[in-house]
Formats: C-alpha cells, sequence, structure tokens
C-alpha cells in the first residue's frame, strides 16, 4: 500500500531563497514549480520561462499550452502554497536575490527595473516612482538633457496608469477571475474547435499564387510573376503563424511540423526563430527592454526609453543610441513604410542566426526541429535563389529586381504586425498587473470588412490574439463581442481602429518619438555633461 505524502508547503523565504540559488521558480495555481530542468527542453524556448520566475503565471501558462500539456505541469511541483501569491519580480527583468541575481539574468548588472524590486504602482506613488519635472521649470530641463525624455515618458506612464484599473493585487485579482471566466465560455463554446475547411481553402489559396507566379515567370511576365510570390508568401505567413502557435489541430508535432513546411522549406524563415522571439513578445508585449517586436534600432524607437542606450534581455546585447539611430530616429515617421519593404531580408538573418547559434530547444521532443529548419532553409534557398531566379532568369539586373519586387511585396505583413503595438503603450507598471490587462493596453486591434482578411489574415484581431493565442484565427470575429463586454464588465479599454486610422496613430506616434529625439539632440548640443 503506497501512502501518498502531502506536497509541503513552502514559505515565501524559501521560495526566495530557491530563485536566489539560480532556480527556475513559477507558481501555477498554488502550487509550487522548478523548472530548471524542463528550460533546455521547453520548445517555446528559454527566455519565456525566464520572463516567470516568481510569478504566478497561471493565466499565461493556460493561454500557451494545450490540456494536454498543463496535465504535465505537476511533473515539476515541489511544493504548494496556502496564502496569495504577490509577484517577485524575474531576475532577468533586474530582481536581485541575496546577492545573486537569479535564473536567466546576466552576470552584468545591465538591467534596472523601471519600477523598483517589491514596488506597488499606486495612484499616490505614481509621480515618486514616474516624476515629471515641471514644466515651468526650464532651468531643470536644460541642466540634464535625459530629463527630456524621462519627462516625455514618465508623463505617458502617469496617463496609463489613470486609464486602467488599479495595480493593486485585488483589483488585479479579479480582473483575472473575469478573465478566467471568459476563457471558460470560449471554451464551453467550441471556438477552439478548428474548421479544417478554413486551412483547406488557406492553402489552395496559395498553391494557386504559387502556379500563377511560375505561369507569369514562363511567360516573362516578371513584375506580375514577382507579386504573385510575394503574395504567396504573404498569405503563408499567416499559416506559420497559426501553426507555431499549435491552433490549428492543437496537436505540437503535427502543428508545428506543418508549421515547419510552410515557413522554412516554402518561406525561408525559421518558425523556430520565430516562436522563441514571439514568445517572449506576448508575455512582456510592448516593454522597450523586453520585447524584441519593437527593438528595431537604428531605424524606429517607439519609446524615449531607447534614447538612453537599453540592454536588450533577448539579444543580450545593448542597443546603442549612436550615429545612426540620431540620423535616423528623427525621420522615421518618413522611414516607416520604405524601410518596411525590406523587412523579409532582415527576417532571413534572424533565421540563420537563430539556427547557427543553436538558440533552439537542444533536448525534449523539439530537439530535431534545428536539423529540420537548416534542411528547409538550404532547400528554400536553393529552389529560389538558385532554380528560380539564377536559372530561370536572364540577365542579373532582371534577376535583382525580381528577387526585390517579390519581397517589397511581402510589407503589408509588416504592417500588419506593426500596426498593432507601435502605437500602444510601452509603460513598465510592475509585476502586479495582470496578463488581460497588460495584453489590452499595449494591443490595438483593426476593424475592416470580412473582405479585407485576405490581406490582414485575421490578425488585426491582435488583443483578441493576444488574450486567448492558441485560438484559431478565423474564429476571432467570433469572440470579439464576448472580449468588448469583458472589457466593458471590467473597466478595460479596447482599443481598436479602422485600417486607415490605426496607420494614422502608428505615424503619430513615430512623428512624437521623432519630435522627442530632435528636441533631445538640440538640448544636448548645448550641454557639456556626459548624456549616455
Amino acid at each position: 500500500m503506497t501512502i501518498e505524502r502531502a506536497p509541503k508547503t513552502l514559505k515565501r523565504s524559501e521560495i526566495i531563497d530557491l530563485i536566489s540559488q539560480g532556480k527556475a521558480i513559477v507558481i501555477y495555481k498554488n502550487n509550487v514549480l522548478n523548472l530548471t530542468n524542463w528550460i533546455p527542453k521547453h520548445p517555446g524556448g528559454d527566455k519565456a520561462v525566464y520572463h516567470l520566475v516568481g510569478r504566478d503565471a497561471s493565466d499565461e501558462m493556460n493561454a500557451y499550452h494545450s490540456d494536454e500539456t498543463i496535465a504535465i505541469f505537476t511533473r515539476w511541483k515541489i511544493g504548494q502554497i496556502d496564502y496569495y501569491w504577490e509577484n517577485l519580480l524575474p531576475p532577468i527583468q533586474g530582481a536581485i536575490y541575496n546577492e545573486s541575481k537569479g535564473a536567466g539574468a546576466s552576470v552584468v548588472d545591465t538591467v534596472r527595473p523601471v519600477v523598483p524590486q517589491n514596488e506597488l504602482v499606486t495612484e499616490e506613488n505614481k509621480h515618486v516612482l514616474f516624476p515629471v519635472v515641471n514644466e515651468n521649470n526650464k532651468k531643470a530641463v536644460i541642466v540634464d538633457p535625459k530629463l527630456i525624455s524621462q519627462n516625455y515618458d514618465n508623463s505617458l506612464t502617469h496617463q496609463d496608469i489613470v486609464s486602467i484599473p488599479p495595480l493593486d493585487y485585488k483589483t488585479q485579482q479579479h480582473l483575472r477571475d473575469k478573465y478566467d471566466e471568459l476563457h471558460e465560455i470560449i471554451i464551453k463554446n467550441g471556438f477552439y474547435k478548428c474548421d479544417y475547411w478554413s486551412y483547406v481553402r488557406e492553402v489552395t489559396k496559395i498553391a494557386s499564387l504559387f502556379i500563377y507566379s511560375l505561369c507569369f515567370l514562363k511567360q516573362n511576365y516578371l513584375f506580375l510573376s514577382a507579386i504573385f510570390m510575394g503574395a504567396a508568401w504573404h498569405q503563408a505567413t499567416f499559416i506559420a503563424h497559426d501553426a507555431g502557435h499549435v491552433s490549428i489541430t492543437h496537436n505540437y508535432q503535427f502543428d508545428n511540423l506543418f508549421g515547419m513546411l510552410i515557413a522554412d522549406w516554402f518561406g525561408g524563415l525559421s518558425l523556430g526563430w520565430w516562436k522563441r522571439n514571439h514568445n517572449v513578445h506576448h508575455l512582456v508585449t510592448n516593454d522597450p527592454v523586453h520585447d524584441p517586436d519593437i527593438q528595431h534600432l537604428p531605424f524606429f524607437a517607439v519609446s524615449s526609453r531607447f534614447f538612453s542606450s537599453v540592454y536588450s534581455t533577448y539579444y543580450e546585447k545593448y542597443l546603442p543610441f549612436d550615429k545612426a539611430c540620431k540620423k535616423l530616429i528623427p525621420f522615421q515617421h518618413y522611414l516607416y513604410y520604405p524601410m518596411l519593404c525590406f523587412g523579409r531580408f532582415n527576417l532571413y538573418r534572424l533565421s540563420w542566426a537563430h539556427l547557427i547559434n543553436g538558440d533552439g530547444p537542444r533536448h525534449g521532443k523539439a530537439a530535431w526541429f534545428t536539423y529540420f529548419e537548416l534542411l528547409g532553409l538550404s532547400f528554400f534557398f536553393y529552389w529560389f535563389f538558385y532554380l528560380l531566379v539564377f536559372k530561370s532568369i536572364d540577365g542579373p539586373w532582371n534577376r535583382f529586381y525580381y528577387v526585390m519586387i517579390s519581397h517589397m511585396a511581402t510589407m503589408l505583413v509588416h504592417v500588419q504586425i506593426t500596426l498593432s503595438h507601435f502605437a500602444m503603450s510601452t509603460s513598465d507598471l510592475g509585476v502586479s498587473e495582470s496578463f488581460p490587462s497588460r495584453q489590452l493596453r499595449t494591443t490595438m486591434d483593426v476593424d475592416c470588412p470580412e473582405w479585407f482578411d485576405f490581406f490582414h489574415g485575421g490578425l488585426q484581431f491582435q488583443a483578441i490574439h493576444h488574450l486567448f493565442p492558441r485560438l484559431p484565427r478565423h474564429n476571432f470575429r467570433r469572440v470579439q463581442p464576448l472580449v468588448i463586454r469583458f472589457c466593458k464588465d471590467v473597466g478595460l479599454s479596447y482599443s481598436i481602429y479602422g485600417f486607415g486610422k490605426g496607420n494614422d496613430k502608428v505615424i503619430g506616434k513615430l512623428a512624437e518619438i521623432a519630435k522627442q529625439c530632435t528636441i533631445l539632440l538640440d538640448a544636448t548640443k548645448n550641454y557639456d555633461g556626459d548624456l549616455y
């Protein structure tokens, strides 16, 4: 007869001690999980786990994992808690525990959190945590040009604080409870069930565009062929996105295999790189220090915090605000669309770097992905650049013309991706903010007729997608009324604009940051101290 022992109840101080020893401790539904040994096997990358250390990550873990995966979380259980958990700052975000940085943190003291460790942001202390120098005190502004950008960023944070429900744990727990109720409604109504005929149509659409491209190429209509090739890649991106989130069949191996065939073998982009990058983006959305999806120096800065050469915890290096930034950022609102035309070339670079550096999982059920992706990218460069471009098109200029047009035709994908976040909040409001509050504060939806989904791929419902990442894309419209009702019920804003208005918001935000950069650079000319 086997007698099961009751799980050990761990004190808060014991959990902090474990984190200080470098353990990746995460709270899930009052269970204390030690994910240290799981990190090398985590298919979604190590950085995603590190951003959850010391936190109650129940909402995040439920949102990103299938029931099958959730069922095995208890394998990593080392104890439980019988009290309400107030989040700790993860070491990767700058926390220090007993002279140790802890799991996921660099040994170099490079990250300093905006909200100090163990501080709770309130309406009363916002002026202390985010001081705004009186605009009438011009002398104070001139003393140190850094105050200019700090003033601007802190004033935006003040606006964020008053626009969302209070950040105390009682209020945020209410938001979490309501979010869980909404999630249950979505599950019970079958919105996680995928309409496979939708993907038959998607694959047929991609195949048709690809065949049209080859037909036009055969007739030497290079421009039309290149446009249709770019359109095929454009549509393929949406399927790869769904597969990466395991939102098609909800079978991890099948969806990822399907996604790699589409992304790597047909599109030349690493699905593994995208998953590692994208998972972090979902967890710390729009944070200038942690979210790689808004770290685009020297071309774009969506926050004045980039003026201080921030350290990227994703890329593990400084993003210097150098001479190139000072030349380009003041004109970023003019460069927005032209630069996005070349976005695909940058994705090639990031994909190869991810695979060559071995940043993907090296153990566990996703370990084979790296080798399959290396074969896939090699095959893509063989069939597209060698067989199609080099062997089938005469003349170097025609080849160059074809490559550029086909790649620039995918620009709308990059507009869609940036449209949902570039104009939104980049504030760090501390560890007490709930998952639904952060996702809705940092994400914008785009309102458009259903026929326009061809260009958006359904991903114009980014706020809904961020709340429920595994939800099949074709069900977003059906879930939207439920999300709107949820937001009205709990007092959160649901940001949605038409395509034109959304673009205006993004350009306006870029122009405002560009203006702040110009003001800072002008002030620096009359400043004798060290700015950086």
